[in-house]
């Protein structure tokens, strides 16, 4: 088949969505498949888009043998409600007209959310081709935007609802990454034949363990025991409370907090660390996604935190599958399905409760004066991913998918 995936972040960029659909492209060359990839120009997270991208509606690259089809939109930085939602709309509204001479039909469309107006390019697309879409569902939009506060206006909300029930129903199949996820769909109407679970994975050829005083002299970094969270650093996250841990636990000076990445909440972050005078947190800038296996590898604990909601309990973070194929434990303040797969069934995880300072400074403490517990925890999580969580056996799993589609892609052209 010709496949098209419609997404808003791809490579260059480090943007979780970006490496979801890379690593799953180019993953399916393996089987014979043509895959194009329709996207706009590099800009995460500063909405500064580089020079060489720039001065051209549509243009086109090859990364990794998959044919790259960039179009303009409206660049912004991951930051200010307003901005990005006019720059989701631009892709989304613009991209099947600009890229309309370049692009070429395709038999099947997959596009994701969020953001949830990549749908508005796939349904364009669809129509005009005639040919099947698998709505891809990373994050149930606009619903976890409502519960944090980010979206309050009632037309808007009412608009993206009926864009997104509008979606589900129009979508041949809809690929939920979590179970959550799933039995949300389907208990809200959705007939179950339709949605597929398949989650995100990891690459296990690229995040494996290594030495961590190797990793630490690549990156120049110290003795002491490292805490990390490596990831955006927005509203979902309550870096906040990571924050007031590490001011309890400035007593113990081996103790460092290593954030790295960027974020609408980063400013903030950084101002309060200073005002507070917490020397044992660093912030560092975010690293190309090739230096993460490394920079995993340097730390004692990887932190996966989320804020309190419910939304939030169907939850599979990125950072959880590749710290544990790197063999680092996880420290899990996220409730529901994360909790069930790390801590109860992999046993790579200690969990701690969202948004409770005290708990994780406890938890913080325990693991540092628990060295075997850290190194045990390592261990089962690196052989539970290789098992369950392997990007190549999900894409083995997903093409069985499309293969029941095959047919009726081919002879609707």
């Amino acid at each position: 088949m010709h496949i098209l995936f419609i997404t808003r972040y791809y490579y260059p960029e480090k943007a979780a969505a970006a490496v979801c659909v890379g690593e799953t492209a180019r993953r399916l060359l393996t089987y014979g498949h043509t895959i194009t990839v329709l996207t706009t120009l590099p800009s995460y997270p500063n909405g500064i888009v580089p020079q060489h991208y720039r001065g051209r509606l549509a243009q086109i690259e090859y990364i990794d043998g998959v044919r790259v089809v960039r179009t303009w939109s409206y660049a912004s930085p991951n930051r200010g409600f307003l901005k990005r939602v006019l720059s989701y709309l631009s892709f989304g509204c613009l991209a099947a007209l600009l890229s309309r001479k370049v692009l070429g039909a395709p038999d099947l469309i997959i596009t994701g959310s969020p953001p949830l107006f990549n749908v508005i390019a796939a349904h364009l697309l669809r129509w005009r081709w005639r040919v099947p879409l698998i709505f891809w569902v990373a994050d149930l939009w606009p619903e976890s935007a409502v519960q944090l506060g980010a979206v309050r206006n009632p037309c808007l909300i009412q608009l993206a609802s009926w864009l997104e029930w509008f979606t589900y129903r129009q979508a041949r199949l809809v690929w939920a990454v979590t179970a959550h996820m799933r039995d949300t769909l389907i208990r809200r109407g959705l007939p179950p034949e339709k949605v597929f679970l398949l989650p995100n994975g990891v690459d296990t050829q690229r995040f494996y363990p290594t030495s961590r005083t190797a990793a630490r002299q690549a990156l120049g970094w110290g003795q002491g025991f490292v805490v990390l969270y490596a990831g955006t650093h927005g509203l979902t996250h309550g870096l906040d409370t990571v924050l007031a841990a590490a001011e309890q636990l400035r007593g113990y000076p081996a103790i460092r907090f290593v954030f790295v990445g960027d974020g609408a909440e980063k400013p903030a972050l950084m101002a309060a660390a200073r005002h507070k005078a917490l020397y044992n947190v660093h912030f560092l800038n975010p690293l190309p996604h090739e230096w993460i296996p490394t920079l995993l590898a340097a730390s004692d604990v990887c932190l996966a935190h989320t804020r309190k909601l419910p939304i939030f309990e169907g939850m599979l973070p990125m950072k959880m599958f590749e710290a544990m194929a790197c063999g680092r434990p996880l420290l899990l303040a996220v409730k529901g399905e994360a909790r069930q797969i790390a801590e109860q069934q992999a046993g790579a995880a200690i969990y701690c409760e969202p948004e409770n300072a005290e708990a994780l400074a406890a938890t913080v403490y325990y693991l540092y004066t628990h060295p075997e517990v850290v190194e045990q925890l390592g261990q089962k999580g690196h052989a539970y991913v290789r098992k369950h969580f392997d990007y190549t056996n999900l894409t083995y799993q997903l093409n069985q998918q499309l293969h029941q589609l095959l047919p009726e892609a081919v002879l609707t052209r």
